[in-house]
C-alpha cells in the first residue's frame, strides 16, 4: 500500500472526529435535537458559558439533515436516506428527533405524490443558521494562524475531493448557484 494514502486516510478519519465540525455530547448532557429540543440544566449552561457557541448545538446527524433539507427542499425520509446513502429506518430516528424539536415538519408532497415529506421549519432554519456560524467562528479560530492562501488551497482540494466522491457514487450535494464552477482565489 502507498504510504501517501495511508497517511490519507488516517487524516480524513481524524477530520470525521473534529469537534470543531461535529459537536458531541459531552458529560452526560446531549445535544437538542437528541433531547427533544429543551436546553441543557443549569449546571450544563453554565458549562456551556465557557464553550465558543451555544449550548444547544445540533448534532452531526441534524446538521447534515438540516443542510439537505435546506439545500434541496421538502423531501421524503426515502429520498434522505437515498441522498445521504442511510437505511430509512436510521434516517426515520434521526428527523423524529428532528421533528420531536420543531426544526421539521411533515407535509404533504408539493408535487402531488402520496408521501409525506419533510421540510425545515423557520425555527429549524434559525438553529441551523446558529449552527453553521458557529462551526465557521470554531473554523476561524483553528484556522487563524493560515495565511490566506493555505485556507484558500484547503477548501479547493476538499472542493475537488467531495465532488470526485459524489461523481463517482452518483449523488451531487445541491451546491449554490455560481458555485460548481468557481475557480480558484
Amino acid at each position: 500500500m502507498d504510504r501517501r494514502l495511508e497517511r490519507l486516510e488516517r487524516e480524513l478519519m481524524l477530520v470525521a472526529r473534529c469537534s470543531v465540525l461535529t459537536p458531541r455530547d459531552r458529560k452526560g448532557h446531549g445535544t437538542a435535537a437528541q433531547e427533544g429540543g429543551e436546553p441543557p440544566g443549569p449546571a450544563a449552561a453554565a458549562e456551556a458559558r465557557t464553550e465558543p457557541c451555544t449550548p444547544t448545538r445540533l448534532d452531526r446527524s441534524g446538521y447534515l439533515l438540516l443542510s439537505r433539507l435546506d439545500a434541496e427542499g421538502a423531501m421524503s425520509i426515502g429520498q434522505l436516506a437515498d441522498a445521504l446513502q442511510l437505511d430509512v429506518s436510521t434516517v426515520n430516528r434521526q428527523t423524529g428527533a428532528l421533528l420531536r424539536a420543531g426544526l421539521v415538519e411533515r407535509i404533504p408532497d408539493p408535487d402531488g405524490g402520496l408521501a409525506r415529506k419533510l421540510r425545515v421549519t423557520a425555527q429549524g432554519a434559525d438553529r441551523m443558521a446558529a449552527e453553521r456560524t458557529c462551526r465557521q467562528t470554531d473554523l476561524s479560530r483553528l484556522l487563524e494562524s493560515w495565511p490566506p492562501e493555505d485556507v484558500a488551497r484547503l477548501e479547493d482540494v476538499l472542493t475537488r475531493f467531495n465532488r470526485e466522491v459524489e461523481r463517482q457514487e452518483g449523488r451531487a450535494w445541491p451546491r449554490e448557484p455560481g458555485e460548481a464552477g468557481r475557480p480558484p482565489e
